[in-house]
C-alpha cells in the first residue's frame, strides 16, 4: 500500500489527481466549521451527541450534531442512489437506461440528483423543525418561526448540491470514489477529538486500570480491522466455461472452450443493511421525542429499551441487519438474469445444466453467502457495543460501521491506484518499444 502511494506521488499526473483530491476533502471539511445560520451549535452538539443523531452524525463528522453548512452532506444522496438502484430492477424504464451504456448511466444520475436534493429538502425540514422545538437550539438574535426554518431548508439543500459537486468532481477529476471519500473523512475527521477526550477520560481516573483497557480496546480494533479486510476481499468463485465458435488461436481446434469464473462476494451488501438498519431504529426515538408529553411512560420505556447497546436495541438491530441483507442481496443478485446471460454468451457451469438449474444453483451459493455476510456484519455491529460496555470507554465511538467503510474506501482507492500506475507503466513500456523500433528501422 506505501509503495503504491509513493510511486503515485513520483508520476505528476497522478500527483496533481491526489492533490486535488485532497484540496476538495479540505474544502469540505473547512464547511463542517460554518454553522447554519439561526443554529446555537454549540448547545445544539452537546445535546444531540448520540440517540437521534448517532450513525448519521457519525457519517457526515460531526456536521449534523452542530447542524453545519453542510449538516446532511451525501446522505440524501446515498439514500437516493439505495433508492434509484433497487427502483431499476423493478421499473421497466429505468431497468432499459440501465441497458444504453453511458447515455443511460448519465440519465439515472440525473434522476438520483434530483431526487437527493428533494429527499435532503424534506429531511432538512424535520430537522430543522426539531431545531425550532427548543428555543435553546436558536442562535441569539433569531426567533423559531416560519422564516428561521425556512433559511436552514435552503442553506442545507445548497450544501447538499455543493457536495454533491464535489465528490462529482472528486470521481471525474481526482482518485477514487468522491462520495466515498467525503463519508471517510468526515469519519476520520472525528478521531482527533476522540483520542483528546479519551485521554481526558484517563486523566480524569487514573487508578481506574485503565492501561488494560485501553491494550483491549485497541486490540479488539485491530482484530476486527483484520477481519473486515479478509471479508471485504473474500468472494466464492464459481467456474465458468465458455464455448468458442471457431477456434482464434493458432494451434487449438474448432470447438474449444476457455475457462473463467464468476466472482460472488460474501458480502455483497457492504454497509447499506447496516445503514437500512439504523434509520429504521431511529424511528422510535423520533415517536419518544414526539410523546415525551403525551405519553411520559411509552417515552421513558423507548428511552430505556430502545437505545444503543441495550440488549433489545441489538435483538432488533441484529434482525433487521439479516432482513435487509437477504432483501438487498435479492435485488442485486438475479441468477436467472445471469444465468440467461450465460446461456447467451455461450458459458456453462461445469456439471450444472444451462438455465434453471444454473438459475438454483447460483441462488444456493448467494443464500449461503448472504447468510455468513449477514453474520458478519451483525458480529461487526455488536462487537463495538458490548466492547464499549465492558471497557467503560465510550468516548472513542468504536463503531464497526465506520470501520468497515474506511477499510473499503481504503481498499478501493488503492486498487484504483495501482490500475493508473499499471496503465502509465504499461504506456511507458509500450513508447519506449515504439521509439526503438524507430531507431532500429
Amino acid at each position: 500500500m506505501l509503495r503504491a502511494f509513493r510511486d503515485a506521488f513520483r508520476i505528476p499526473d497522478l500527483q496533481r489527481k491526489i492533490l486535488f483530491t485532497l484540496l476538495l476533502l479540505a474544502i469540505y471539511r473547512l464547511g463542517s466549521a460554518i454553522p447554519t445560520p439561526g443554529v446555537n451549535s454549540a448547545t445544539l452538539s452537546k445535546a444531540n451527541s448520540g440517540g437521534l443523531f448517532g450513525l448519521i452524525s457519525m457519517i457526515s463528522g460531526g456536521n449534523l450534531s452542530q447542524f453545519s453548512i453542510f449538516a446532511l452532506g451525501v446522505l440524501p444522496y446515498i439514500t437516493a442512489s439505495i433508492v434509484i438502484q433497487l427502483l431499476t430492477t423493478t421499473i421497466p424504464a429505468l431497468e432499459k437506461l440501465s441497458k444504453e451504456g453511458e447515455e443511460g448511466r448519465k440519465k439515472i444520475n440525473q434522476y438520483t440528483r434530483y431526487a437527493a436534493v428533494a429527499l435532503g429538502a424534506v429531511q432538512a425540514t424535520f430537522f430543522a423543525a426539531f431545531i425550532n422545538s427548543n428555543p435553546s437550539y436558536i442562535a441569539i438574535g433569531w426567533t423559531p418561526g416560519v422564516f428561521t426554518i425556512l433559511v436552514m431548508v435552503l442553506t442545507q439543500v445548497a450544501g447538499i448540491a455543493f457536495t454533491m459537486w464535489i465528490g462529482e468532481r472528486i470521481t471525474e477529476v481526482g482518485v477514487g470514489n468522491g462520495i466515498s471519500l467525503i463519508i471517510t473523512a468526515g469519519i476520520i475527521a472525528r478521531y482527533p477529538f476522540e483520542f483528546q477526550s479519551t485521554a481526558a477520560l484517563v486523566r480524569s481516573d487514573p487508578e481506574a486500570n485503565w492501561v488494560i483497557r485501553l491494550v483491549a480496546f485497541a486490540a479488539v480494533i485491530l482484530v476486527t480491522i483484520a477481519g473486515i479486510v479478509y471479508v471485504y476481499q473474500a468472494e466464492r468463485r464459481v467456474p465458468v466455461t465458455y464455448a468458442r465458435a471457431r477456434g482464434g488461436v493458432a494451434g487449438q481446434a474448432r470447438g474449444a472452450t476457455q475457462a473463467t469464473w464468476l466472482p460472488i462476494k460474501v458480502n455483497q451488501a457492504g454497509v447499506i443493511p447496516v445503514i437500512f438498519a439504523s434509520a429504521m431504529l431511529i424511528i422510535p426515538n423520533l415517536i419518544s421525542s414526539a410523546t415525551t408529553t403525551r405519553a411520559p411512560a411509552v417515552s421513558a420505556w423507548i428511552q430505556t429499551n430502545l437505545v444503543f447497546g441495550q440488549p433489545l436495541y441489538i435483538v432488533l438491530e441484529a434482525a433487521l441487519i439479516f432482513g435487509f441483507t437477504y432483501l438487498y442481496n435479492s435485488v442485486q443478485f438475479d441468477p436467472k438474469r445471469i444465468a440467461e446471460q450465460l446461456r447467451e454468451a455461450g458459458g456453462f457451469i461445469p456439471g450444472v445444466r444451462p438455465g434453471t438449474p444454473t438459475a438454483e444453483f447460483l441462488g444456493s451459493i448467494s443464500g449461503r453467502l448472504s447468510l455468513w455476510g449477514a453474520i458478519f456484519l451483525v458480529v461487526l455491529t455488536i462487537i463495538p457495543q458490548v466492547v464499549q460496555r465492558a471497557t467503560g470507554i465510550t468516548t472513542f465511538q468504536f463503531s464497526g460501521t465506520g470501520l468497515l467503510i474506511i477499510v473499503g474506501v481504503a481498499l478501493e482507492t488503492l486498487k484504483q491506484l495501482e490500475a493508473q500506475l499499471t496503465v502509465r507503466r504499461y504506456d511507458g513500456f509500450i513508447s519506449k518499444g515504439r521509439i526503438r523500433g524507430r531507431l532500429n528501422n
